[in-house]
């Protein structure tokens, strides 16, 4: 649906009553960025989450996935460097240490604070240096500080990734900001992933689970990095209700308009993870048009952006477009090759997945049609090198199979992506 959005600066902390902060708690010796975030809310949320799909899950997924199914949350904590994966019933421990401590410092419930971790798989969390942090923590809550988070859940991540944006509703300014992280380890079936989405809404635990749940398909599902689905992939939301609008509790014109402007955070952040792939260059944006139903589209794509030798040939500006068709035959959803059309393009003049509002659409920019109706096309080489050389680069590829469209977002396959995985555990 269209609305009226604008976007805004803030992250998690432009809805009202939302403030963080960020600290080094030098979980590892080596880092010298912070690695613990506080989000915290002055009033309690109602509040949803979706969780990795991988059966081996962190003591922080199944802390968080049992205690937020109450629909109710006030605060968040993070750390990066650790993944408190693997670690038993000390982890769990671990976990629960975290959520007390959090929740000590701010006079709420450790059951009323999300825990969440990311970094390496298989070692102890040592948790006392969070304990020994919180009050540092807790002091420098603020709206300015959202700025401080942002990076403390950074782990191989090259630049952090927040986005907020404000509709109306019922009559009320209402703004959703969030913050993520994610860069290798993405295959996201909700790779290391974890979201947070805050807003100033007033919406139900069952309503808002809902818009998570309807969102995810087309925006964070869509991506992909380098095909490993993590054991920590977490995306919660907190709702406070400060804006004033009247409580979205069923289907209709106000929750339309809240799903639509979630839509638009997920899909920037989507495309933002895609971009900072572990070593990428470039971001490639797959379109499918003319799909039987938008699953089979959404599938098509994501497979193309998920393949090995796509994402080889796009680091190498090579535009074989026999590994799209190859990579499409091997999905297992149904399409006719014979009618199916493949076109590379780019939008040099902007990075529109860091600029929220630019059109996603494909006009203006260079284009070169490589595949038509089931045969190969003569094309100029040296044209689809150019606009392979592009930091944007977009596959679309057109059937006639229906009206439905989808679309997924990842990145090339680099040489840096082996070295930076090579030695990530030492």
């Amino acid at each position: 649906m269209q609305l009226d959005m604008q976007f805004v600066d803030g992250g998690v902390t432009a809805p009202l009553g939302f403030t963080a902060n960020g600290v080094l708690a030098h979980i590892k010796e080596s880092r010298k960025t912070n690695d613990t975030a506080l989000v915290f809310s002055e009033k309690p949320c109602t509040a949803a989450g979706v969780f990795t799909q991988n059966r081996v899950q962190a003591e922080s997924v199944k802390f968080t996935r049992k205690h937020i199914a109450k629909g109710i949350m006030q605060a968040a904590i993070a750390n990066s460097g650790n993944a408190n994966a693997c670690t038993g019933e000390q982890g769990a421990q671990t976990a629960y240490r975290m959520a007390k401590s959090a929740a000590d410092a701010l006079g709420i419930a450790p059951e009323d604070v999300i825990v969440c971790s990311t970094g390496v798989i298989g070692q102890q969390l040592p948790v006392e240096k969070i304990e020994a942090h919180m009050a540092e923590l807790r002091t420098g809550l603020s709206k300015e500080h959202h700025t401080e988070a942002r990076t403390a859940i950074m782990t191989t991540d090259t630049q952090y990734k927040e986005c907020a944006v404000q509709v109306v509703i019922d009559g009320k300014t209402v703004t959703i900001g969030t913050m993520a992280k994610g860069s290798g380890m993405i295959h996201i079936n909700l790779g290391t992933m974890l979201g947070f989405i805050t807003t100033d809404c007033a919406i139900n635990s069952r309503m808002l689970d809902r818009a998570l749940r309807e969102s995810i398909p087309g925006t964070y599902n869509c991506v992909s990095v380098d095909g490993d689905t993590s054991t920590n992939d977490t995306l919660t939301v907190m709702a406070n209700g400060m804006a004033g609008n009247r409580e979205i509790t069923t289907p209709g014109h106000d929750y339309d308009i809240f799903l639509a402007a979630l839509n638009a955070v997920n899909t920037i952040m989507a495309k933002k993870i895609a971009a900072d792939g572990e070593g990428a260059d470039r971001l490639i944006e797959c379109t499918v048009q003319g799909a039987k139903d938008v699953p089979t589209a959404r599938a098509l794509a994501k497979e193309i952006i998920s393949s090995n030798l796509v994402k080889a040939a796009m680091f190498g500006k090579d535009a074989n477009w026999g590994r799209i068709l190859c990579a499409m035959g091997y999905s297992g959803r149904e399409f006719t090759p014979e009618k199916t059309s493949v076109y590379f393009s780019s939008n040099p003049a902007a990075r529109r997945y860091f600029e929220p509002g630019k059109d996603d659409g494909i006009a203006g920019s260079r284009s070169v049609q490589v595949f038509g109706h089931g045969v190969p096309l003569e094309f100029d080489e040296e044209r689809a090198k150019e606009i392979l050389s592009e930091e944007a680069v977009e596959i679309l590829v057109k059937m006639e199979d229906g009206t439905a469209e989808g679309r997924a977002w990842g990145c090339d396959l680099t040489y840096d992506y082996v070295k930076i995985n090579g030695d990530y555990r030492t």
